[in-house]
């Protein structure tokens, strides 16, 4: 016969309340509590029957994921996908994509970098459900919660880096696209050069752009500009994919040019020479998002919550002595 709740609440010697909040994620469980429960589910093979629950509470016990349809094999977005995936099983959840088309049944929604003239977007931010974006949202609807990222602050210690390290004329290749993160990264980059006396060089890629399209961007952007001592790429991959143009011009990555990325990935990790970059920590952004969704519909936390997801800067041979 298989295992109930009940079952569940006596192997870990708690009440059926307190082991419904912890397989669901919702309520104040201890993380010890949360564990044993967790465990004792796993031990005893315990399985939600969601259709009967759904019956009780009308609910689905699904939430909704969108990402940008055409940048689903991008390293960043498929770790995101796999930590919300992670998170909402945690949680007792079911996970469905939406690109266009009718909107399925669901809970909640967690959007993944929206921007403001995406109209499959626009429909799902004015769907009438809860709304946490991962990064945030430029348009006129704004979500029920928000985890975002301190690219700021983030970018702004990888230039310091870069002037440390004797840079003087540092190019930024930027997305073109209209989500937060692009525009906060243009901003950022501009705001560095004016307090730095730099002049910008700044070149922009479409967002998605194949490795053949970033070469002829970075091929134009070292021939109109000689000096450039230093390169910083916006998109997810962009860095490593320059790198045999930058060979191509003649110049060393690491030595007479230096190179970063604004996402690091395996790509950059195992470059020759490895790339400095900036971890965003997409699993646990992921996570993140579904935990917050969680709290909206238990009604734990109020529309309008923004939590922030710590990023870092890793410095690799790239960039450094």
């Amino acid at each position: 016969m298989p295992a109930t709740i009940a079952d569940v609440a006596r192997g870990a010697g708690v009440s059926k309340t307190t082991a419904s909040d912890a397989l669901r994620g919702h309520g104040r469980v201890s993380d010890a509590t949360r564990r044993a429960v967790l465990d004792t589910a796993r031990r005893l093979g315990y399985t939600p029957n969601r259709s009967a629950r759904s019956l009780r509470t009308s609910v689905t016990d699904t939430v909704a994921l969108h990402i940008p349809e055409f940048l689903t094999s991008a390293e960043y977005y498929m770790s995101f996908v796999f930590g919300v995936a992670e998170q909402a099983a945690r949680s007792g959840l079911n996970v469905t994509l939406v690109s266009a088309g009718r909107l399925p049944q669901a809970d909640g929604l967690i959007l993944c970098d929206p921007m403001p003239d995406n109209p499959v977007v626009d429909e799902l931010m004015n769907a009438g459900l809860p709304v946490v974006t991962a990064e945030r949202y430029g348009g006129d609807t704004q979500p029920a919660g928000v985890i975002w990222s301190d690219h700021e602050t983030a970018l702004t210690e990888l230039l310091d880096h870069l002037r440390r390290r004797g840079v003087r004329r540092p190019a930024f290749v930027a997305s073109d696209t209209t989500a937060d993160w692009a525009l906060t990264l243009q901003r950022t980059y501009a705001r560095w050069c004016a307090g730095h006396g730099v002049r910008p060089l700044l070149r922009k890629a479409p967002f998605g752009a194949s490795p053949e399209v970033l070469r002829a961007v970075v091929g134009e952007l070292l021939a109109d500009a000689p000096g450039t001592d230093a390169i910083v790429c916006a998109a997810d991959g962009a860095a490593a994919a320059v790198l045999p143009e930058i060979r191509s011009a003649g110049r060393i990555v690491g030595e007479d040019l230096l190179l970063a990325s604004c996402v690091d990935s395996l790509a950059m990790r195992t470059a020759e020479p490895p790339i400095t970059a900036i971890d965003l920590r997409p699993r646990h952004m992921g996570a993140e998002c579904v935990r917050l969704l969680c709290g909206l519909l238990a009604g734990e936390v109020p529309d309008g919550t923004a939590r922030t997801v710590a990023i870092d800067v890793h410095v690799r041979a790239s960039t450094s002595a």
